[in-house]
Order: C-alpha cells, then sequence, then structure tokens
C-alpha cells in the first residue's frame, strides 16, 4: 500500500469516529468522513490534477473537529474566532502526525499544514483550490440548513462573504450551482451579489 493510500485511510479512521451522523443516500454515516469526502470531491471537480499535498488536506482538512467543541469558546464572533484557529491548529497536528506514520517527508507535511492553515493563499494556488472547495461544498451541502437557522440578512452577508473568498474560478462554479438550490436561497445569492456590486 502507498503512503497516500496509508494515509487516507487513516485520516479517514479518523474522521469516521465523529459520534454525530447525517443521513447520506438513505444511510446514516459519520458527519466529519461524509463532510471530507464531499470537500475531496470539490477539489477534484476544481483541479483534477491536484497535488498530492492538497488531496491529503481535502481529507484533513477539518479533520477530527468534533474534538474540538465550538462550545468550549466564548460566544461571540471573538470566541468564534479563537475556536476556528485552535481547531485549525489541532486539525494540521493531528494530519501531521497521521503523515509522518505514513511515510512521508517533511516537506509534503509542510505543504499539507499550509494548506489547512490557509496560509499564503494569494500566493499559493493550491491554498486557494481549497478555499473554493470549502465554500462550494458549504453552497451545496449546508447552505439551507444555515438557512434555517438565521434571518435573510445573516445569510446575505455569509453569503458575499463566501462569494468574496473565492477565485473567478470559483465563482463561476458557483453561479452554476445555484440552478440547483431552492428558489427561495438562489433569490438570496442574488441579493449578495447585488449588494456587492
Amino acid at each position: 500500500m502507498s503512503s497516500f493510500e496509508t494515509a487516507i485511510r487513516e485520516l479517514d479512521r479518523l474522521n469516521a469516529e465523529d459520534p454525530t451522523t447525517v443521513l447520506v443516500e438513505g444511510q446514516r454515516r459519520p458527519r466529519q468522513l461524509v463532510h471530507a469526502e464531499w470537500l475531496s470531491g470539490w477539489v477534484e471537480r476544481l483541479d483534477p490534477e491536484a497535488s498530492e499535498a492538497l488531496r491529503l488536506a481535502a481529507r484533513a482538512q477539518h479533520l477530527m473537529r468534533f474534538r474540538i467543541p465550538r462550545d468550549d469558546f466564548p460566544e461571540g464572533r471573538t470566541g468564534y474566532l479563537e475556536w476556528r484557529k485552535a481547531a485549525a491548529r489541532f486539525h494540521a497536528s493531528e494530519a501531521e502526525q497521521v503523515l509522518a506514520r505514513a511515510g512521508y517527508d517533511k516537506r509534503v507535511m509542510a505543504e499539507v499544514r499550509r494548506i489547512i492553515l490557509k496560509q499564503g493563499i494569494k500566493q499559493y494556488p493550491d491554498v486557494q483550490t481549497m478555499e473554493d472547495a470549502l465554500c462550494l461544498s458549504f453552497l451545496e451541502r449546508e447552505l439551507a440548513v444555515f438557512a434555517a437557522k438565521h434571518d435573510e440578512d445573516k445569510v446575505v452577508h455569509i453569503l458575499l462573504s463566501t462569494w468574496k473568498k473565492m477565485s473567478e474560478r470559483g465563482q463561476e462554479h458557483a453561479l452554476a450551482l445555484k440552478a440547483s438550490l431552492p428558489p427561495a436561497l438562489g433569490a438570496l445569492l442574488d441579493r449578495a451579489l447585488a449588494s456587492e456590486g
């Protein structure tokens, strides 16, 4: 078995420990494993020739996030940002350990870490591809749930923020996704884009 296969198998095993499940095609599956698969799918769609580091990072981007509960941090935006930073460092550290056991050298481990931490987004295309994949996965799979929990102005704000994070390539995919969104969500995306200018 190659180092890549070994690492992916271990990353999937760890994500499958998530006690929270989601219903996918009639089956209950670990949420974090499913999210990692969705993210990998978008990375492959955006870049069929994706680097090995990027494909590994897609499986590890939110590795075992269930071990870093949001509730352990203060409420509000400041607490949210603290949680995000702590979670990202945790994901990167855990991923490095998996990659080391799989036999990867420090160069690949450093590349995966950079992608997970989203460092140098303007200098490294792999980091931007990951950002696009995260945004598109959210729009395709999680927007409806998010919108059901928040008022329209909040949803429009998040959609605009998501739009600004994406490259032109990512934005093109987002517009293509719009046709598959429920009409109400498509209308909110239109509002976000109109406010953008």
